[in-house]
C-alpha cells in the first residue's frame, strides 16, 4: 500500500513509499483510511524540529477516519463496513494507574500513531478495538478526521479549564487547536472572546471570528498586553489558552491573566522560558498543562459534531495522497489552517 513516510532524520525527509498492509492481532481493527489530518507535529517532523522522540522510518498521521476493512478474531464491537474514527495511542500498557483509571493518555509507556508507531497517512492503518468509535451518519469522513484536534481543544477548555458564562477568555494562536479552542469556549457563552495572532495569520484570524471570536489582536502591529487589558475592568482575562508553545506567549499569558485566573497551556515548545514566574505567584493564578484526550471526550465531541455544535471543516482544505507535499507546504505557509489528505479518494 502507499504511505507518506518520514524515512530519516533531517529536513524534508518525507516521501510516498510502498509499505506492507499491517497484520492484525486478535483485538485489532484494520481501517481503510478515507481522511487523515495534517497536524503541526507532522510539519515539525517534516522539518525535523520536533521536541519529542521519533521512530524513523514511520508512516505519518494520527488524525484519521475511515471504514473497517478487517477485524481480529476477538473483536466484537465492530465489523467490516463500519464508519469509524480512532484515538491516537497506538499502544498503552493497560496496567499502570493512569490506564486503570481511564487516563491512558498519560500512560508513561504510551506510543502514539505517526511518531513511535506507524500512522494513518496511508491507505490502511491498524488500531486497537478499545479506542475505535463509530461515526454518526451525519458526520463526513473529513469532519470525523478532525475529531482528534477537536478533542485536544475540548480537553483543554471543557475539562482542564475553569470557564463560566460571562468570563473573559483570551486565546493565543489561531492554529487548528487554537481555532477549535475558540469554538469550544464559545459554547460556554463567554462575555468576551479574544484571539491573538500575527499578520501572517490573517486568513486564520478571519476563521477565528467566524468560529466566535469577538476580537482579533495582531501581535506584530499591536501591543498585545495593552490590547488585552483594555477590555472590561482592566484586570485581564479569567482564562488564557496558550495554543502557541513559544516563550513569549507564555510570558504574555502570565502578564495578562487576571489575579486568581487561569492559564491553560496546550502548545508545545522546547525553548527555555528565560523569565521569572513570580507574577504567577503574586497573582495566585493557576498554570495548567493539557495533553491529549480520552474515550468520553471523543464520544461527546462526535455527538456535538453530529448536532452541528462543533464544526472544524471551515478551516480545512482536502488533498489526494499524491498531493501530500502541497498539503504540507500550504498549511505550513498559513494559506489555510488545516490540510486533510485522503489516501483512498
Amino acid at each position: 500500500m502507499k504511505a507518506v513516510v518520514n524515512y530519516a532524520a533531517g529536513k524534508g525527509k518525507v516521501e510516498i513509499r510502498e509499505v506492507p498492509i499491517p497484520q492484525l492481532g486478535p483485538k485489532d481493527v484494520l481501517i481503510k483510511v478515507m481522511a487523515a489530518g495534517v497536524c503541526g507535529s507532522d510539519l515539525h517532523m517534516y522539518h525535523d524540529i520536533q521536541g519529542f522522540e521519533v521512530k524513523r522510518p514511520v508512516t505519518l498521521g494520527h488524525e484519521y477516519s475511515g471504514i473497517v476493512a478487517e477485524v481480529g478474531r476477538e473483536v466484537t464491537l465492530f465489523q467490516q463496513g463500519d464508519r469509524v474514527v480512532s484515538e491516537t495511542p497506538a499502544y498503552v500498557c493497560e496496567k499502570c494507574i493512569y490506564c486503570r483509571t481511564g487516563q491512558y493518555n498519560l500512560c508513561p509507556t504510551r506510543r502514539g500513531f505517526g511518531v513511535l508507531e506507524d500512522g494513518a497517512m496511508a491507505q490502511y492503518v491498524k488500531t486497537r478495538e478499545t479506542i475505535v468509535h463509530k461515526i454518526p451518519d451525519s458526520v463526513s469522513f473529513e469532519k470525523a478526521a478532525m475529531t482528534e484536534p477537536t478533542c485536544v481543544a475540548y480537553n483543554a477548555v471543557a475539562h482542564h479549564s475553569r470557564i463560566r458564562p460571562g468570563d473573559y477568555v483570551a486565546v493565543f494562536g489561531p492554529g487548528p487547536i487554537g481555532l477549535m479552542c475558540v469554538q469550544v469556549a464559545k459554547l460556554f457563552n463567554p462575555g468576551q472572546l479574544t484571539i491573538v495572532g500575527t499578520k501572517a495569520d490573517h486568513n486564520r484570524l478571519e476563521i477565528a471570528k467566524q468560529f466566535g471570536a469577538d476580537t482579533a489582536i495582531v501581535a506584530d502591529e499591536q501591543d498585545v498586553v495593552k490590547e488585552i487589558m483594555s477590555y472590561g475592568d482592566g484586570l485581564g482575562p479569567d482564562l488564557v489558552l496558550d495554543a502557541v508553545g513559544i516563550s513569549i506567549t507564555l510570558k504574555q499569558s502570565i502578564d495578562v491573566v487576571r489575579p486568581a485566573g487561569q492559564i491553560t497551556k496546550i502548545g508545545w515548545g522546547p525553548a527555555p522560558v528565560g523569565f521569572t514566574l513570580d507574577p504567577l505567584i503574586q497573582k495566585a493564578a493557576r498554570l495548567q498543562g493539557s495533553f491529549s484526550h480520552n474515550w468520553p471526550m471523543w464520544e461527546k465531541v462526535l455527538l456535538m459534531m453530529a448536532k452541528g455544535e462543533l464544526d472544524p471543516l471551515p478551516m480545512t482544505k482536502t488533498y489526494g495522497m499524491d498531493d501530500w507535499k502541497a498539503a504540507f507546504d500550504e498549511m505550513d505557509s498559513l494559506v489555510h489552517a488545516k490540510s486533510i489528505v485522503c489516501p483512498n479518494s
